[in-house]
């Protein structure tokens, strides 16, 4: 173990080439740690340091990282998670996602704070970390298994029920550009395609045991922060009982919910998919994340019209909103089972329901027929195809085969005016909120390096009157309340912030749910490390690996002319809320540019300045 290491870490990093089956340790120091903490910082730092320009995202000098933080495995609510990192096949630029679950924690409890894994395998082989001890194993007998079977025939063959795995189904074998990494079977690392990466390595799974917590600097102050979480019930209480999801009438009525491809704001049935719908009808159970009590996870389950198996857990926001409503989809069942698929082929909901829903408006609109479907009438509104799709998709057959490459690749190739129905930033799909409501989102959607992330993000409705949002923001120098649809230098301004204090979340990796503002994160970070640390060091480790992002994609070619939003946010929606109210084109760019100069990026160009990145410290 490397000396001086802080509380919290290993110190260790366990490099993997499958193309040589070698397997290595590194240590880091203390300096590295406090440089860009964990999570996102280390996979930004990697990804810039060691990837050569121009690398296939789906050839074997791609890089795919997993990161853990120094709160990752510490016993406090919210610590459960992971960052999953790569060069992204879907947009070709920066990606990464954070999982929750238990896979991350028990890593650190086995020796390590971060895997790299490069190269391709010659075969399907799975890696197996126990107590500081890696290895690779054959894994050609569970090729072409969905995640259940592949989690338990790994757990059966190692003999141990509490192995905790992390592991692509078909659709991670099949290359499909949005797929995901899935462990214990319903916590998805969604964004960008890093299950396609790790389908491109020939490498099934990662299996882990531990049994020795990292040591934290401050462990009676860690139970007392843990003791505020329990003592406040009041904070999380909705999310224990509901989930997200609860807010489907509250979308309705602002224009938030997608609604046929972000067409419409008019959808009678939103209440049958809601989180309360949910509860009252299929829901079995609640389930939480490591050491969490909060238990945010529906278990669902039920028979008819089609089996699902609660092993996979129940469908969140996005997922009720991708495959629901922005499909026209009413029907609860047949979006729960979507949801099921989606977890068992290792598919990103989000842009599974999105290419789904431009495809179904490219079939109405007559850029595709019932001669490229095989038949299947893919209207908004149809279940039975949004269904039938998925597995399409998993398996690239048919119009699946199209729809796996994205949203972006498929409108390229379809052609006719196709991109016009295509909502994405950088080739990632949208999350599940309309940048008409929510401007500064707009923003995040358009610069983020990584695409249009809902999560790294500011949703303006939350900080446009007093409430936990605006309250925890107020921190961060806002002090007064904004309207959600205003975008002036104020607005981006707080964006920034908000944004950079979303990337500290994602560096050391805590839950985003939990409710702990900016000084509780430091008095995290303090107890767990021992640093004598802040908000503003914290916030200055987000700048880093926002900019060392932003060179990243520069070097693969992107530039400012690639933050944008689709054409559509331009218009109102159809009908609904928004039926007269757009998004503004001059004031998005002016609001680009201020963002630009806040970062220390030239305000044209959004190049980090040599200052900026002398300053940050970025070799």
């Amino acid at each position: 173990m490397a000396e001086q290491v802080p509380g919290g870490y290993n110190g260790k990093i366990l490099r993997v080439n499958l193309s040589d089956n070698s397997i290595s340790e590194e240590t880091i120091d203390e300096l590295f740690c406090r440089k860009y903490l964990g999570g996102a910082g280390f996979i930004a730092y990697f990804l810039w340091k060691e990837l050569k320009p121009g690398v296939d995202p789906l050839g074997p000098d791609n890089k795919l990282i997993f990161a853990a933080g120094p709160v990752t495995g510490v016993p406090l609510p919210g610590s459960g998670r992971h960052c999953i990192g790569a060069k992204s096949p879907l947009t070709g630029s920066y990606s990464k996602s954070e999982v929750g679950g238990f896979w991350g924690a028990e890593l650190k409890h086995a020796g390590f704070d971060a895997i790299i894994v490069e190269g391709k395998a010659e075969k399907p082989v799975y890696l197996w970390i126990q107590d500081g001890e890696a290895s690779l194993r054959d894994a050609s007998h569970l090729w072409g298994k969905n995640t259940k079977e592949t989690e338990q025939t790994i757990r059966d063959e190692l003999g141990d029920s509490l192995i905790r795995v992390t592991s692509i189904g078909p659709g991670g074998e099949n290359l499909v550009r949005f797929a995901c990494i899935m462990n214990d079977l319903k916590d998805a690392a969604g964004r960008g395609g890093t299950g396609a990466v790790m389908g491109s390595k020939n490498l099934k799974a990662i299996a882990v045991r531990g049994h020795k917590r990292p040591k934290v600097a401050d462990p009676e102050r860690v139970k007392e922060i843990r003791q505020w979480v329990l003592d406040n019930p009041q904070r999380w209480a909705s999310l224990h009982d509901l989930g997200t999801g609860a807010m489907m009438e509250t979308h309705i009525a602002t224009g938030n919910l997608p609604i046929r491809n972000f067409l419409d704001g008019e959808f009678p049935a939103a209440t049958d998919i809601s989180a309360q719908a949910i509860r009252d009808t299929i829901r079995i159970k609640m389930e939480a994340c490591y050491a969490c009590p909060v238990r945010c996870k529906k278990v669902v389950k039920f028979d008819e019209p089609y089996s699902v198996d609660p092993a996979y857990g129940g469908p969140e926001y996005e997922t009720l909103a991708a495959i629901g409503s922005n499909c026209g989809i009413g029907d609860l069942k047949a979006v729960t089972k979507g949801n099921e698929l989606c977890n068992a082929y290792s598919l990103d909901t989000i842009s599974a329901g999105a290419v789904i829903a431009f495809a179904m408006e490219c079939f109405e609109n007559g850029l595709l027929t019932t001669k490229d479907t095989n038949g299947i009438e893919l209207k908004f509104g149809n279940a039975e195809a949004m269904l039938k799709v998925i597995e399409l998709i998993a398996r690239r057959e048919g119009i699946g085969d199209l729809l796996a490459e994205g949203t972006a690749r498929a409108a390229q190739k379809i052609g006719k005016g196709a991109e016009k129905f295509a909502m994405h930033s950088k080739g990632l799909e949208l999350g599940m909120h309309d940048p008409r409501v929510k401007a500064a989102l707009g923003l995040g959607y358009a610069v983020n390096p990584h695409g249009a992330d809902h999560c790294d993000n500011m949703h303006d409705t939350g900080y446009s009157q007093p409430g936990s949002s605006f309250d925890s923001a107020r921190l961060l120098g806002m002090l007064e309340p904004l309207p959600a649809d205003d975008l002036g230098v104020r607005k981006v301004a707080a964006f920034r912030d908000i944004h950079l204090f979303n990337i500290v979340i994602d560096n050391l990796v805590v839950c985003a749910m939990l409710p702990y503002d900016a000084n509780q994160v430091a008095d995290i970070l303090t107890a767990v490390t021992g640093w004598d640390t802040s908000p503003v060091e914290m916030l200055r480790a987000a700048e880093r690996t926002m900019t060392m992002a932003r060179l990243f994609n520069i070097r693969e070619g992107l530039s400012a002319a690639d933050d944008k939003l689709p054409d559509r946010f331009f218009q109102p929606k159809r009908n609904g809320v928004l039926s007269t109210k757009f998004y503004d084109r001059e004031q998005l760019e002016e609001a680009k540019s201020y963002y630009y100069t806040l970062m220390g990026w030239d305000a044209k160009t959004g190049i980090p300045t040599p200052e900026k990145v002398e300053e940050l410290d970025i070799k």
